[in-house]
């Protein structure tokens, strides 16, 4: 199953600032597709999930894969057509490996910024677990009259647009990726060390675990640079100051302006996001204006590198 892109007569460009194409997916299913620009990012309409064949969820599981972050508008939703959706996709994972999300379904994390549920750094989800989610799907419950748009960068073209010699030196880099920094505390002092259980076993602890810097992508061989501010830690086997350096080459690069797409948020979006090869951030600009969102996450598998 592939997707054509047909170029419309002339470029426009989106309130999200993407410029616009259409195009079809090809396999007896017909997906109207705007891409957010030529590489990255794409908006199909005139879908409803709930309602969905399996043919068009096949399509858009393949739109997911060929364009990295997908936008679904008027989605009116609730959470469990939101489960039932992704299990349609894949196989879930429980919300979070360690946040309680309170009254909502296992599979829901709930981002609430009345409750520290904000996510204004730079990061790719659970990368601090040894097989992160393979992708997530986000809608908004409350949003604020403005601000609180999402960004995301592609990790993919971030690669290859640097340089040979970099990218042979990340090639043979692997990194280590802690939860600690950003969940450790909570685990223990609100959570009592009883966290959710995530491929099979409880989490009691987040052990730092180590992932290849450049992940090769399971479905299409491809690579992609594999850390992020929010959870890498540090690179192995070279110094301190050389793990600075190296990572902060590496995140300056990945956030270029060229490599991200910026969403803004409606009632009734679902933006659905390749986690193999994108970093996301929310901007946290809305003040005390509250924002709910809520998120289901694909489960994943190891990363693997170059090796």
């Amino acid at each position: 199953m592939t997707i054509t892109s047909h170029p419309v007569s002339a470029p426009e460009f989106t309130a999200g600032g993407g410029l616009v194409s259409s195009g079809i997916v090809s396999s007896g299913v017909e997906l109207d597709v705007d891409e957010f620009g030529p590489h990255f990012g794409a908006e199909i309409r005139g879908v409803d999930v709930a309602s969905s064949s399996d043919d068009e969820v096949r399509a858009i599981r393949q739109a997911l894969v060929d364009y990295k972050v997908v936008v679904l508008r008027d989605q009116h939703i609730d959470d469990a057509a939101h489960i039932e959706f992704g299990r349609r996709l894949g196989d879930l994972t429980a919300g979070h490996p360690v946040w309680n999300s309170g009254d909502v379904p296992g599979e829901v994390y709930a981002l609430d910024s009345s409750d520290d549920g904000f996510a204004d750094v730079w990061h790719t989800d659970v990368t601090f677990m040894p097989r992160p989610p393979m992708g997530s799907i986000l809608r908004p419950i409350v949003l604020p009259r403005n601000g609180g748009d999402t960004n995301w960068a592609d990790a993919e073209l971030a690669y290859l647009s640097l340089s040979e010699p970099v990218r042979r030196l990340v090639d043979e880099l692997t990194a280590v990726h802690d939860g600690n920094r950003a969940f450790g505390y909570y685990l223990k002092q609100r959570r009592g060390g009883r966290g959710n259980t995530w491929d099979g076993e409880e989490v009691t602890e987040l052990v730092p675990v180590s992932h290849p810097v450049v992940r090769v992508h399971p479905e299409t061989g491809r690579k992609s640079l594999f850390v992020n501010p929010g959870f890498t830690s540090h690179i192995e086997g070279v110094s301190e100051a050389e793990s600075r350096g190296i990572l902060d080459l590496l995140y300056a690069h990945i956030t270029k302006p060229e490599h991200i797409v910026r969403h803004r948020w409606r009632l009734g979006d679902i933006v659905m996001w390749d986690n193999r090869n994108t970093l996301h951030y929310a901007n946290r600009d809305y003040g005390d204006t509250r924002r709910v969102m809520h998120r289901i996450t694909l489960r994943g598998d190891e990363p693997l590198g170059p090796a």
